[in-house]
């Protein structure tokens, strides 16, 4: 493969000319057509409108309001390309309510399906600030995603609102190069799924029933304490291809997996691979975790099936482990050959909303 194309990209090859072409999608330019951009026209009076004294090409349509009930498409494009850069930035509010997705190659059923927020790292409705390399959320709450996402026929990415009210001012813009696809490029997948844990089997499903060959890169926590003290005791596990009761990789700690030691210390952090940029534990809420572990440098490669879990465990009398019963929100990102298996049922706006 060239290392000059949209697939081999990095400082040391920004010098070399590629045959990639880029285009970009965003409420200017909702086809990302070239020479498409700036060409909305004023509606109503001209006097009352931002752009009024500049007329046609001067920020008309900077942005898009999201109607409750409505499906968006954010980028519809015809292939072979990669998505290479995605910015957002909407109100708090669109968090929870509003869901990302995206169908690669006309498949029926969405390979990304996730709460915009938590898509970005953000999770619990929270806006903080994320920086790490695949995922940047910085002031005041620009989401940024730089995962690459191959497509060979076709891409569509949609936001979808149920929200109960118009949600204004939902800015965004799609970057992507029409390129060649190699023959190993997989396809990016991400799935939320929330759960509250139970005494009797504290263990939340990041993900289960994936079928093909691939690797896993990434896992995205939200956890709601319903209990005081330590929450992070349980283990993260993978369990690969054929492994059946016992897993092939098992972590030793819910702090110990996101790069962390002894608990934290109630103090947060944010680096290139994993962090744990969110502790808030304010009066008459249950106390909210945010934690992020990318596997770019280490991902778990699969060859039939993947599922991964993690335990809900803190001290108990006597030192020994105790169940808890807490609300943890996830999503799981990976790569695989089609097709995949379809994502279980999104819960509707009360299941996501969050405590």
């Amino acid at each position: 493969m060239d290392i000059s194309s949209a697939f081999g990209q990095s400082l040391g090859s920004l010098p070399l000319i590629s045959k990639a072409v880029t285009r970009s999608c965003n409420a200017e330019n909702p086809t990302g057509a070239p020479g498409g951009g700036a060409q909305a026209e004023i509606e109503g009076p001209a006097d009352r409108h931002p752009a009024g004294l500049l007329g046609k090409g001067w920020k008309i349509r900077p942005c898009i309001t999201l109607e409750p009930g409505d499906v968006n498409t954010l980028a519809d494009i015809e292939g072979p390309g990669v998505i290479q850069h995605i910015w957002m930035t909407v109100d708090p509010k669109a968090f929870r309510s509003c869901v990302l997705r995206m169908y690669w190659d006309n498949e029926t059923t969405p390979s990304v399906e996730v709460p915009l927020g938590d898509f970005f790292a953000n999770p619990h409705g929270i806006k903080y600030n994320v920086n790490s390399l695949p995922i940047a959320v910085n002031p005041s709450g620009g989401f940024n995603s730089y995962w690459p996402m191959p497509f060979r026929r076709h891409a569509l990415i949609t936001i979808e609102s149920n929200y109960w009210e118009p949600i204004p001012g939902f800015f965004y813009q799609i970057t992507y190069a029409l390129d060649a696809v190699p023959t190993e490029a997989a396809y990016f997948h991400a799935q939320w799924r929330r759960a509250t844990t139970t005494r009797e089997r504290p263990e939340h499903v990041i993900v289960e029933g994936i079928q093909g060959e691939g690797h896993y890169v990434g896992t995205m926590l939200g956890w709601a304490q319903y209990s005081r003290g330590w929450w992070g005791e349980g283990e993260v596990k993978f369990f690969i291809d054929d492994d059946g009761a016992y897993p092939t990789i098992c972590g030793t700690g819910t702090e110990d997996y996101f790069g962390g030691a002894w608990g934290f210390g109630d103090e947060t952090f944010s680096t290139a691979y994993l962090g744990y940029p969110l502790y808030r534990h304010e009066p008459g809420e249950a106390p909210k975790h945010g934690l992020y572990r990318w596997h770019i440098m280490d991902p778990i490669r699969f060859k039939t099936g993947l599922r991964v879990t993690i335990q809900a465990l803190g001290w108990w009398l006597n030192g020994k482990f105790e169940p808890l019963t807490d609300d943890i929100s996830s999503v799981g990102l990976w790569y695989q050959c089609e097709p995949h298996v379809p994502f279980p049922q999104l819960p509707e706006l009360a299941g996501r909303w969050p405590r």
